[in-house]
């Protein structure tokens, strides 16, 4: 089962490196087509400086072209993104009604949700459990100079011992 997946790999490299050959081969055969090799031996000053400027003329020609591309592509891609962004609030935007306050009563309240059940008042209380609370035991609270005196030397250590059993 491990052999499949490297026998596509292989076949993938061997494709790879097939498609870079063929693009190299096709670059080639454009650049020879569109520009000829230039013959410079032979020829006078004159010559290669009229070659020069042809040449000149012809960078520059080029150079015009591709900033006319290269705008038109930034303005292109700019109105994509602006297209895209119109998109994204299209779906994503629903208007929400302004929400408006309104006092009513619970009893108005409750018999706009359960509609026409509940006429009568409901006594909410009535069905509460009701929770006996345990009163917590407080400590007196007596003033701690007078405690720290009777509580220091051995009678007060007495009494602790004492108070502790």
């Amino acid at each position: 089962m491990s052999e499949a997946p490297t026998k596509l790999l292989k076949t993938a490299a061997v494709m790879l490196e097939k498609e870079k050959k063929d693009k190299k081969q096709e670059r080639e055969a454009t650049l020879s087509e569109r520009v000829p090799s230039l013959q410079l031996s032979g020829l006078s000053m004159q010559e290669l400086q009229a070659l020069c400027r042809e040449l000149h003329h012809k960078i520059d020609v080029v150079d015009e072209e591709r900033y006319d591309i290269e705008s038109k592509v930034a303005k292109n891609n700019k109105e994509i993104e602006n297209l895209s962004l119109k998109i994204i609030e299209l779906k994503g935007k629903m208007k929400r009604p302004a929400l408006k306050r309104v006092k009513i009563s619970a009893d108005a309240m409750l018999g706009a949700l359960l509609g026409s059940k509940v006429k009568e008042s409901v006594d909410f209380k009535a069905n509460l459990k009701t929770v006996k609370k345990e009163e917590e035991k407080k400590e007196e609270v007596t003033d701690w100079r007078k405690n720290v005196e009777a509580m220091s030397g051995m009678e007060g250590r007495k009494k602790l011992f004492d108070a502790g059993q």
